[in-house]
């Protein structure tokens, strides 16, 4: 059997890469694929607002339970999680947070990378989460297989994942995914983020609009929940 494929999940909160992606997170995993949740803050403070309803809430009890709760995500999508804890509203990636995104690429070799469309004109994080992961995918691919003084790694595959508001993101589809057989898997991850619970129903429904919309591209009435992305990188083929 040859090398498992790799997929990279770039998230700017703890929660994102669930609602956007953990179909596609789940599917990957399930055919045999590894996957690694990379979480740049915890949103302690900008995501997580039924937390913050408790009396006498603190950031550090946030950032547990928002840890845990990721953690709970991960699991159920076969995936791993590593939190950076960067901060949120605003997320700001320094030189080195920068550099030790780029080392998590060279170490985990990703076949294929998931992160936030690059503009969202409502939500400041995403755009930084996507800009830095964007950036540290260049730092650990090279100059395009030129000899360098580190360590480079092939240049993996990269999607934008679907946006909370996609058409004020100039977020246009070309990718459509069937996520159908694991959407139980799917289902248990959104449960287990219980700060934005209320998000749940935004992304079923989604889901199966998507799905409805996939029949353009030839799938069929058994599809019932679908995910979305825009392809970020060149497509590479020996032919048309």
């Amino acid at each position: 059997m040859g090398t498992p494929r790799s997929m990279l999940i770039i998230s700017a909160h703890a929660a994102d890469f669930v609602w956007r992606a953990g179909g596609a997170i789940g599917l990957h995993t399930e055919n045999g694929g590894k996957a690694k949740v990379v979480s740049l803050s915890y949103g302690e403070n900008g995501e997580s607002g039924d937390l913050w309803l408790e009396s006498g809430q603190t950031v550090e009890a946030v950032k547990k339970k928002r840890h845990a709760e990721a953690s709970a995500a991960s699991s159920a999508l076969g995936a791993d999680f590593i939190p950076m804890d960067l901060g949120d509203y605003p997320l700001e990636v320094s030189g080195a947070s920068l550099q030790k995104l780029a080392s998590i690429f060279v170490e985990t070799k990703p076949d294929v990378v998931l992160v936030h469309a690059p503009e969202d004109p409502f939500n400041p994080d995403h755009p930084v989460a996507s800009s830095a992961a964007q950036k540290a995918r260049l730092l650990a691919t090279g100059a395009g297989g030129v000899p360098a003084s580190f360590e480079t790694i092939p240049p993996p595959v990269m999607y934008a994942f679907e946006p909370h508001q996609p058409d004020l993101c100039s977020f246009k589809p070309d990718t459509f995914v069937d996520v159908t057989k694991v959407w139980h898997k799917k289902s248990e991850a959104m449960s287990a983020m219980a700060a934005q619970r209320y998000l749940q129903e935004h992304y079923t429904v989604r889901a199966e609009q998507r799905a409805y919309q996939a029949r353009y591209a030839g799938f069929d009435k058994d599809t019932k929940y679908v995910e979305a992305f825009q392809r970020l990188t060149p497509e590479k083929r020996s032919a048309l």
